[in-house]
């Protein structure tokens, strides 16, 4: 029997047509108002499926049932200005892949072009597979558990072929995908009112990940190794600790020799020079004399009579593009570390030595933590502290020496105090005898 029914405090009608069972959503709320609009609305419905004249197509324009009941042009179709209030009711909501699309339009303007692509990617490979064909409000807390679950088993890298059997999706990549469908479900929470069943799911917990800076010696080995025409490159990346992206979109205006800064404004990653990673990333960055040096190696001979020469690149190939990253890891960094026996560690690395060596020195929290583009420095102690003994120690004996000084420094005065005492005492006794 046709009826009007409530699902997440949203109104649907629930009929049977041709044989099937239909179930077309509403964004109206349950009251009794909007009962009476929608029971009238099925009244009609229930009316011309009896006589055999009914257009599914007229009343849920935006349902895929209607292509499965187009009504065959034989029969009369049903005159629109007979539906009653059946546009004011937003009947159908929308499909999760045509709301994610006009999403995506809507809010790309406000994104980076890397991480455009980033989402784009999410959505084609994970999220549009499995909610693409449902309904905004289809999508329940169950569901995306399900989803959620599913991705933790799948095995990233697998070849069934080669015998390889791939490697768990990494609880840092669940919660971007997981994440990106919040964002999606918060809007349609904004426009039709819905529960975002994302809101009450958890992070998955991450793993910590231990930083691997080089050393000293290992450092000085790498410098000493590289190639010629990459040692200033290095030589940049381990005393600036700047992100690959940002040495590579350096430009020759962003390097300020008077003051001794360098500017980080841009970013080159993906084929594109684009801004940095967040607003915090946009600092000045003080220059040491190695690195003073290491650039004015680098500068051209014609940068006085070129009037092009602050948008060159800092560090290019010979075509003047910027250098590649798997172009340097695989021909360069790679060869390089196994040349001087060293395990291999990503490039990334060089910017955790920086910092180590930085807070190693004695140099202050604080303008560490503006050189690395952080805008706090949680992030420094929580990574770096345990590198640097000297700075913050964990053994107690820091706190031990205080007490000690402060209770036999008490104690030495308290003695003294007692002697003295006792000395005009014996003084006075001495002097009346």
């Amino acid at each position: 029997m046709a009826s009007v029914n409530v699902r997440s405090g949203k109104l649907f009608f629930d009929f049977r047509f041709r044989g099937n069972r239909c179930r077309e959503y509403s964004a109206l709320d349950d009251t009794p108002a909007n009962r009476r609009k929608m029971e009238k609305v099925l009244a009609k419905i229930e009316s011309e499926i009896s006589a055999g004249t009914l257009d599914y197509g007229q009343y849920f324009p935006g349902s895929k049932m209607a292509a499965r009941f187009k009504t065959p042009k034989t029969v009369k179709e049903a005159d629109p200005m007979q539906v009653p209030n059946a546009a004011a009711l937003s009947i159908v909501l929308p499909f999760c892949s045509d709301f994610t699309q006009q999403w995506r339009s809507d809010k790309q303007v406000e994104w980076r072009m890397s991480y455009r692509d980033a989402v784009q990617s999410i959505l084609t490979t994970h999220l549009l597979p499995a909610f693409g064909e449902k309904r905004l409000d289809q999508i329940d807390r169950s569901t995306v558990l399900a989803f959620r679950s599913h991705l933790a088993a799948k095995r990233v890298g697998a070849n069934i072929e080669k015998g390889i059997e791939g490697k768990p999706m990494a609880p840092a990549t669940i919660n971007r995908i997981i994440g990106i469908l919040r964002m999606i479900l918060d809007e349609a929470a904004l426009q039709f009112g819905l529960q975002n069943p994302c809101i009450s799911i958890k992070r998955l917990k991450l793993q910590r990940v231990d930083i691997e800076p080089f050393t000293v010696n290992e450092t000085q080995g790498i410098l000493a190794r590289v190639r010629q025409d990459y040692r200033p490159y290095l030589s940049f990346r381990f005393f600036t600790g700047v992100r690959s992206g940002e040495a590579h979109g350096l430009k020759w205006k962003h390097v300020d020799f008077e003051r001794r800064q360098i500017l980080i404004r841009e970013t080159f990653q993906d084929g594109r020079t684009e801004y940095t990673k967040t607003d915090g990333s946009q600092r000045e960055i003080q220059m040491s004399r190695v690195v003073s040096e290491a650039l004015l190696t680098m500068r051209p001979a014609d940068f006085e009579t070129d009037p092009q020469f602050g948008e060159r690149y800092v560090f290019c190939t010979r075509s003047g593009k910027p250098i590649d990253n798997t172009n340097f890891n695989d021909r360069v960094w790679k060869p390089l570390l196994r040349n001087l026996d060293l395990k291999y560690r990503r490039p990334y690395q060089m910017r955790h030595t920086c910092a180590t060596l930085w807070l190693a020195a004695g140099e202050s929290p604080e303008w560490i933590a503006r050189q690395l583009g952080h805008t706090t420095t949680e992030m420094l102690f929580r990574t770096y502290s345990r590198y640097v003994p000297n700075l913050m120690r964990q053994d107690g004996s820091a706190f031990d020496s205080m007490v000690s000084s402060v209770v036999n420094g008490g104690l030495r005065a308290a003695n003294d105090s007692f002697l003295q005492v006792g000395l005009k005492a014996k003084a006075k006794q001495g002097g009346k005898s």
